[in-house]
């Protein structure tokens, strides 16, 4: 199976090109980025941008992860990126996003997560989507809300940040919510 494209009425959302390397660490090299995300280092050079593009591939092929650039249709430019991590025995996965400073509070985020959504419980017929932001990131928070996921509670300083621990707030969707919200329940 090929990770295709998926088109919004503002955004396109396709496997990450070696291209976009530099984009991606010019978005997400900005500190505030990484400062509320638990994956991305800072400093974030074009080397860690390139390495971690080209793992995408073999995670879609294993059934690992499914991760998308966002871009802009009108003009092309990434926005940012979401993605599926998957644990295909469980039929479930974990969604990630980010956008670039520049990108905030536009609703790409959004707009691209009910898309991913749709492929997750479409194409790749899992059963339940989680997320999770820092409890100090509550705008991460509101995403997952407007794509309908439900709050499930928060694991107090869960993960180290640089010199830090963070509480973890987690919000998830099921295919049966997800689908009730659409007027389509089986």
């Amino acid at each position: 199976m090929k990770q295709s494209a998926i088109k919004t009425q503002r955004l396109i959302l396709r496997p990450f090109k070696k291209a976009d390397a530099a984009d991606v660490q010019l978005l997400a090299g900005d500190r505030l980025i990484a400062d509320t995300t638990l994956s991305i280092p800072h400093p974030y050079t074009d080397i860690m941008a390139e390495k971690w593009i080209s793992k995408h591939p073999a995670q879609f092929k294993t059934g690992e992860a499914a991760v998308f650039a966002i871009l802009l249709r009108e003009t092309g430019a990434l926005v940012g990126a979401i993605g599926l991590g998957l644990q295909t025995v469980h039929r479930r996965a974990e969604l990630g996003f980010w956008t670039g400073r520049p990108f905030w509070n536009k609703g790409y985020c959004q707009e691209a997560g009910h898309q991913v959504l749709a492929y997750g419980f479409g194409e790749l017929d899992l059963n339940r989507i989680q997320a999770s932001h820092f409890k100090r990131n509550p705008a991460s928070g509101r995403v997952m809300q407007k794509l309908g996921m439900v709050y499930e509670g928060c694991a107090r300083q869960h993960v180290k940040k640089w010199d830090r621990f963070e509480d973890v707030v987690w919000y998830a969707i099921l295919k049966a919510d997800w689908l009730k919200q659409r007027g389509l329940s089986r």
